[in-house]
């Protein structure tokens, strides 16, 4: 069986986090603070935070901001649940809105949803397609309504946040310019289904407004990521420096060296080997399947983006949604692993039962019902995709015919 995507792990990897255990500093050290150096370096952002989870930096990022109860956020609702739960965990309202044939957050629909509640907006670079910046950017300029904010830092910042949820697009390409600095701030994760891992983790890149404090925001990140501690465990090893206090009831969601051990090996190699051989594969579906008269194909370039070709999301034309399962249960029978990204909010429990119907959100729907996920990963190789190409054009004839 081809598998979906499971990480890369090899001997560089495996003597890295050696060498870390070996060393005796194994939880959030100076292998932490190395690889927050690098993605700053990387991503060009003012400065990165690394925590243990995409999901927990993005949640600490808004508690930063100040937003509560009250307040509304605009997220997609073609997403993760994590986009929405961590609304949901503010105390916040998420605001869901379609999105465009791309997959990514249709501005207009965002520009309606624009109330004087709202205090972010967060789009979803779903796949590694960075979502249209600019097009957001200029909403956010010029929202004819009367922004409110509730705390201080709103009031400094004077408008609505834009946060970017960049799970999925370390490497991708804006512009002339990697995706990282794009937002207030630009969260990416480190799952181990990734195209960097850390096993688990993610980080917060800032790229506040000139005013904000930086330096200051990292710290206000890094002590309430340790239950609100005042010094964390690298600090307290200076001599006579055991002594700390807690400003307020943090949470407990900090990157450990192990983790960061395995990132630093691959950022070094991530242009070069990983975004290198998954374009490869890509480039490869995209041949394949252009002849196809059934391909809707994803969109992984145009003037103004580049995707990271973390997900390949291949869709099959007029396919219902029992047609498109049926299909997936052929691959699979056919020794091929694929998956879905994703099953839109709506359609889970938790926000079916909040009142969000699917039928809302057309494009999302449409999307859903005939999209298929298949495998990019770095040790997949050419020979691999070459059959899952096959399975997957044999299980749509099948069915289609």
């Amino acid at each position: 069986m081809i598998p979906f995507s499971p990480p890369r792990i090899d001997q560089k990897t495996i003597d890295a986090v050696t060498d870390t255990l070996q060393s005796g500093w194994i939880t959030t050290g100076p292998k932490t603070k190395l690889f927050e150096s690098r993605l700053k370096e990387y991503t060009g952002a003012s400065a990165v935070f690394c925590c243990n989870a995409a999901t927990n930096g993005l949640e600490l990022l808004m508690r930063w901001l100040g937003v509560g109860p009250g307040d509304e956020v605009i997220i997609p609702a073609y997403t993760y649940c994590a986009t929405g739960n961590v609304v949901v965990h503010l105390g916040a309202t998420p605001v869901l809105v379609d999105v465009r044939e791309d997959f990514t957050i249709d501005p207009s629909e965002v520009q309606k949803a624009i109330t004087p509640k709202t205090k972010a907006i967060v789009p979803v670079d779903i796949g590694g397609l960075p979502v249209d910046y600019n097009a957001l950017w200029k909403l956010i300029e010029d929202a004819a309504v009367d922004y409110i904010p509730a705390n201080d830092r709103q009031s400094q910042l004077g408008r609505i946040a834009l946060v970017a949820d960049a799970a999925h697009s370390l490497g991708a390409f804006y512009g002339d310019v990697p995706i990282g600095t794009h937002a207030d701030a630009v969260v990416f994760s480190f799952h181990a289904a990734k195209n960097l891992t850390t096993a688990e983790g993610g980080a917060i890149c800032l790229n506040l407004p000139e005013g904000f404090d930086h330096e200051e925001a990292y710290r206000w990140l890094n002590v309430r990521s340790l239950h609100g501690q005042s010094k964390d465990a690298l600090a307290k090893t200076k001599k006579n420096a055991w002594e700390y206090d807690v400003e307020e009831a943090g949470w407990k969601c900090n990157m450990t060296d192990i983790q960061a051990a395995m990132g630093l090996v691959e950022l070094e190699r991530y242009n070069a080997e990983t975004l290198a051989k998954r374009r490869q594969i890509v480039e490869r579906y995209q041949e394949a399947f252009a002849e196809c008269s059934w391909a809707i194909l994803p969109t992984v370039a145009d003037e103004d983006r580049q995707t990271s070709y973390h997900l390949y999301l291949l869709r099959v034309k007029g396919a219902s949604l029992a047609q498109r399962n049926a299909v997936i249960q052929g691959i699979f029978d056919r020794e091929v692993s694929v998956n879905v990204h994703y099953k839109p909010l709506p359609l889970l429990s938790y926000y079916k039962n909040q009142g969000y119907t699917l039928d809302a959100y057309p494009i999302t729907k449409s999307l859903w019902e005939n999209e298929i996920s298949l495998p990019v990963y770095y040790d997949l190789s050419m020979e691999q995709v070459e059959t899952v190409i096959q399975a997957v054009k044999d299980s749509v004839e099948e069915v289609m015919a």
